[in-house]
């Protein structure tokens, strides 16, 4: 019954498919809805779009445990004494043939697979049961490929575990793309590795290199695997000389700025870039907002007046080297403390104070009563929202705009939970299309609500519990509701410790 029944299930799979076709096109036994047909089209196709994704996860999912089964029973059947390196070899070779993948892609597609069906139930549960897609499972197996089991546990349990607390307003991994889920699962990698990031850090930097693509029609991809802070820096000061190139005489657009402005730093002088470092921090965590060169970037030799900006989020304990809590480089993730400090040293002019909720690390409420959003709540957006809010947008928050979710001449207000900050192009979306953000509040961004009437969730930021050292916390004396750090007024120990070691005792 095996093969005959194997041949019946994908035969009704593929009259299944040939139902929903008919439905696509109109051609169904009853219209979605006789009131309405064209509206109710509309909306079916989005019901079909999203049984659709949840059937090609489970499908996926029945691939990695059919690749798995075969691969087991392969070497359960190969000759005695075949090394196992050739029998991996094999089954490579006959999994990539059977779905035409090359041998790169099918070891890698192998080796998603047996981390599915090995140490990670829970993914492999949620990809059967179509709240994941394939994209989500690789991602989740990416990040536990280089932790221990227990590691590898825990962080499919942060994520999946339904019984781990998460804000009801919060997007689940399967409600944003598999690219931000993949960043949300780095960052909790990089906070909890058993080996530090700093270790980490200096290990990978020593792989730095540029690589060379070809692609279509006479182009090629040329790219470089640099420390974070540098390759963001750039990025950061090659979209700011490209805005400042912009004007009604100037027929490129921003990406073909981009690329040219790349091109001639390469190819000539060179564009090392002067370096704005924004360090926020809070829990004191401190924040550096600076105009100095910074991170070994040197001078500018192209447009010198701008400037590359970069948002560090810097645990005040690290920052004086009290503890090796990583920092958060706005746009990428946890960075090793060093690389802040360094931010810090050799690019920061001044300090903006930011305290966090000790509870959880989030952001605490600010407000203003007049129409303009100052500098500061600006910043705060920055630190609650972490990139434009719309579901899967990936723009960094030091290119958003600020934005009233009720507006101003309708009774809003101007504080945090009244604010968002999209890219341009959302914040052009929420004005001139139907879609709508819903209410945020100090520590959560808004979602959305689509013309069709869906809602869309937040993604929100990861935020976690500071970490303390042993000396600050036996020398704090206990007060009532709380750490003494967040009680005290003019500025926390933590703060006066941070200002002696960098501008003396004064």
């Amino acid at each position: 019954m095996g093969s005959e029944a194997v041949t019946r299930a994908f035969a009704d799979i593929r009259a299944a498919l040939a139902v929903l076709d008919a439905e696509v096109d109109g051609c169904g036994s009853e219209p979605f809805s006789a009131a309405d047909p064209l509206a109710g089209l509309a909306d079916g196709s989005l019901d079909i779009l999203a049984g659709a994704a949840a059937v090609e996860a489970g499908v996926a999912g029945l691939k990695a445990r059919a690749a798995m089964k075969y691969a087991d029973t392969a070497h359960a059947l190969a000759p005695p004494g075949m090394p196992v390196p050739a029998q991996e070899m094999a089954v490579a070779a006959e999994i990539g043939c059977v779905l035409a993948l090359g041998p790169r892609a099918a070891s890698t597609f192998l080796s998603a697979s047996h981390a599915l069906t090995t140490t990670l139930p829970l993914t492999l549960a949620a990809l059967h049961a179509g709240t994941i897609s394939w994209q989500h499972a690789r991602a989740m197996a990416d990040e536990a490929a280089t932790l221990d089991p227990a590691g590898a546990t825990a962080l499919e349990a942060h994520f999946l575990d339904p019984d781990t607390p998460r804000p009801t307003t919060a997007a689940t991994i399967g409600e944003m793309p598999a690219h931000r889920f993949k960043h949300k699962a780095r960052t909790w990698r990089e906070r909890h590795h058993p080996e530090s990031l700093e270790k980490r850090h200096t290990k990978a930097a020593a792989d730095r290199r540029v690589e060379y693509r070809p692609d279509q029609d006479g182009m090629a991809w040329l790219s470089a695997c640099l420390p974070a802070d540098q390759a963001l820096a750039g990025w950061n000061r090659l979209t700011a000389l490209s805005r400042a190139a912009q004007g009604p005489n100037e027929p490129r657009t921003l990406t073909q700025l981009s690329a040219d402005t790349f091109a001639e730093a390469i190819l000539t002088s060179g564009t090392s870039a002067t370096f704005h470092a924004d360090n926020s921090a809070g829990n004191g965590e401190a924040a550096s907002d600076s105009d100095g060169a910074g991170a070994g970037t040197g001078a500018g030799l192209l447009s010198p007046g701008i400037r590359a900006q970069v948002l560090v989020t810097v645990p005040v304990f690290s920052l004086m080297g009290l503890t090796e809590e990583p920092a958060v480089l706005d746009g990428f993730g946890p960075v090793p403390p060093s690389m802040a400090r360094d931010l810090v040293a050799n690019g920061a002019d001044s300090f903006y104070r930011v305290l966090v909720d000790p509870r959880d690390g989030a952001p605490l409420e600010i407000g203003r009563s007049s129409y303009r959003v100052t500098k500061a709540m600006r910043n705060w957006l920055r630190l609650r929202d972490g990139q434009c809010p719309f579901p899967g947008c990936s723009n960094p928050s030091l290119d958003n705009e600020a934005d009233h979710l009720l507006a101003w001449h309708h009774g809003g207000t101007t504080g945090i939970s009244n604010l968002g900050q999209p890219c341009p192009k959302h914040h052009k979306l929420r004005h001139t299309t139907g879609w709508t953000p819903t209410p945020a509040t100090k520590n959560q961004p808004p979602g959305w609500t689509s013309p069709t009437g869906r809602h869309y969730k937040s993604e929100h930021q990861d935020w976690e519990p500071p970490h303390w050292p042993e000396s600050a916390l036996s020398a704090m004396p206990a007060q009532p509701g709380g750490h003494a750090d967040y009680l005290y007024i003019p500025r926390s120990p933590g703060e006066e410790s941070l200002h002696r070691v960098l501008y003396g005792s004064s």
